[in-house]
């Protein structure tokens, strides 16, 4: 497996699975495939793209520790940088097509609707880990300021979750939500298990 990981088209191929879901999404408004409202359908599309990368950029470390997949590391920083990518498109759609791009209409929006301010309180916590992905920032942080700097990410699946919650609760649907819920809760409950067993072994 680490020698098919560290396959120098293995980076392009992730690159092009990352991206299909946008290009089905262009392809379905190109061919009216949407429903009866292909805008809603988008955001909420992009939205749920956002969360599943999400979970996937987080199940890096565990699959890679306990599988002994150390090449999977590689990877990391590219599914970051797609889960903010479709994010942004995210909050792009939902301010173009929900809000017509007027700013204090959203800045309303933002402060009246709790699941709103949620979602966009998640993508501004994304904003510095996205800006600081790179090896310059690394350096000019600290490895243990940048390390520091970047659990914000499990504020941000936190945050993701409970916009994704509160946005299915208008509709009485909870299956989907219950899914992400235990996918996140077992991805982020693996991380406090091995930061508890490191703790112990330094007593």
């Amino acid at each position: 497996m680490n020698r098919l990981l560290l396959h120098r088209a293995a980076k392009p191929a992730l690159f092009l699975l990352a991206l299909a879901p946008l290009v089905w999404l262009f392809f379905s408004v190109a061919a009216d495939r949407l429903g009866a409202n292909p805008a809603e359908a988008l955001i909420r599309s992009l939205g749920d793209w956002t969360l599943r990368l999400l979970c996937i950029a987080l199940a890096v470390t565990p699959l890679r520790q306990g599988f002994g997949w150390p090449a999977l590391a590689r990877f990391r920083r590219m599914l970051g940088l797609f889960v903010f990518f479709y994010a942004s498109l995210h909050l792009l759609a939902y301010a173009w097509f929900d809000m017509g791009l007027y700013p204090d209409e959203i800045a309303r929006d933002i402060a009246k609707r709790p699941f709103i301010l949620v979602g966009f309180a998640a993508w501004a916590l994304m904003l510095p880990l996205a800006a600081t992905s790179f090896n310059r920032a690394i350096k000019a942080l600290g490895a243990a300021r940048w390390q520091a700097l970047h659990r914000a990410v499990y504020a941000v699946a936190l945050l993701a979750l409970l916009h994704f919650f509160w946005m299915r609760a208008g509709k009485n649907d909870f299956a989907e939500v219950a899914v992400y819920a235990a996918i996140v809760a077992l991805l982020l409950g693996w991380r406090l298990w091995q930061a508890l067993r490191r703790k112990a072994a330094r007593r």
